[in-house]
């Protein structure tokens, strides 16, 4: 298989690393998130504008570029390795890929207002009695006259915050099926509860008291969502495997280099074999959540059974390496590891929150056993 990049490929890239390198201080972003909006408007609007990364991998017909899996790829892990904070994954992957499959106007104009940095979309799909469980849905839409009214609470939607659009999941009375509702961020009757998450994210709980929504918020057929639902999982689930790629690699890279000037003895402690053999463990930990990854996302466009073992695949092996990774990465750098002054201990947290998105390890786990039951 040929996995190298092509010309236009490379130049996105190098494109987003420099743009990072220059512009994305991890001690500005770190304050920013905590104080104020809890986010950099200005960085967003640089991808959008100055690169056209927010429409890298969105359709041409909606004003994007139309690239593909690999695009995502590259995109993601050179946000992971700088730790953007900015819902990437959420607004373009996650949103941007329900408002593409749902086709409709209302969402293909949102479509062009994401990609021109304008709006950001979050998902509402998580609940307090279910979780992370997409498929339990008790949030309420019923029908009324010409539009609906919804009800019902939402948990952990990331990005909230800072979005100008919510997508909704709720269940119509006697209805089976899932439906996704678009509605405008602040819509009257809303209740939300904002915070700031332990990798200085921005999310909401939101609570939905009757509130009054047009027909035209419906984005596809009634009861019908969960099929592009569950590919929105997917794909956001190997974006956040490629971004922790992206945070792996700068956290290895930092603890080589600490054991090269760390001393001990008169000596560096690199030069200690104890230690070199734990580095080599984090080395081929990265190795293998590498080719995870590659799986994942090239079955990203595949039949639903083998886009979904491959994800899960590379959640649970980036999972795994997450928590090696980042767990010798603080013991090597001692007490040091957890200080806000470190960036090591900025993407340990990081890590450890990727392990939960999406499906936690333990649900990857038991959805690749069910899979690949005979």
């Amino acid at each position: 298989m040929d996995f190298n990049l092509s010309q236009e490929q490379q130049l996105l890239r190098d494109g987003l690393v420099k743009f990072l390198s220059v512009r994305y201080d991890l001690e500005k972003s770190r304050a920013a998130a905590k104080t104020g909006l809890g986010w950099q408007p200005e960085i967003w609007r640089g991808l959008a504008a100055e690169l056209g990364i927010l429409g890298a991998t969105l359709s041409e017909e909606v004003g994007g570029i139309g690239g593909g899996p690999i695009e995502l790829m590259l995109i993601t892990e050179a946000l992971g390795h700088a730790l953007v904070i900015e819902p990437y994954v959420d607004t373009v992957v996650v949103c941007g890929g329900l408002l593409h499959r749902a086709g409709n106007s209302a969402a293909n104009e949102l479509l062009a207002k994401v990609i021109d940095g304008t709006a950001i979309v979050a998902l509402a799909a998580a609940e307090p009695a279910s979780g992370d469980r997409w498929q339990d849905v008790s949030t309420r839409a019923e029908s009324d006259g010409d539009g609906w009214v919804l009800s019902g609470s939402k948990l952990m939607v990331v990005g909230a915050p800072l979005a100008t659009h919510l997508l909704v999941t709720a269940r119509a009375p006697g209805d089976d099926g899932i439906s996704l509702f678009l509605i405008e961020n602040g819509t009257a009757a809303t209740e939300v509860h904002a915070y700031r998450t332990i990798d200085d994210r921005r999310a909401a709980d939101i609570t939905f008291d009757n509130v009054r929504l047009p027909a035209a918020a419906l984005l596809g057929e009634p009861g019908g969502a969960w099929q592009s639902l569950s590919r929105a999982r997917d794909e956001g689930a190997a974006a956040v495997c490629s971004e922790a790629v992206g945070c792996m690699r700068k956290v290895l890279a930092d603890t080589v280099e600490y054991c090269k000037q760390r001393q001990q003895f008169g000596q560096p402690i690199g030069s200690f074999q104890v230690l070199q053999h734990r580095m080599v463990d984090m080395y081929m930990e990265l190795e293998q959540a590498i080719a995870a990854v590659y799986l994942a996302v090239l079955r990203l466009d595949a039949d639903e059974a083998t886009r979904a073992r491959a994800v899960s695949a590379a959640k649970v092996t980036v999972g795994r390496a997450a928590r090696c990774i980042g767990q010798q990465a603080v013991q090597l750098h001692g007490g040091m590891g957890m200080t806000e002054e470190l960036a090591i201990g900025h993407y340990f947290k990081r890590l450890t929150a990727m392990q939960y998105e999406f499906g936690s390890t333990d649900q990857h786990i038991a959805r690749y056993a069910e899979l690949t039951r005979a």
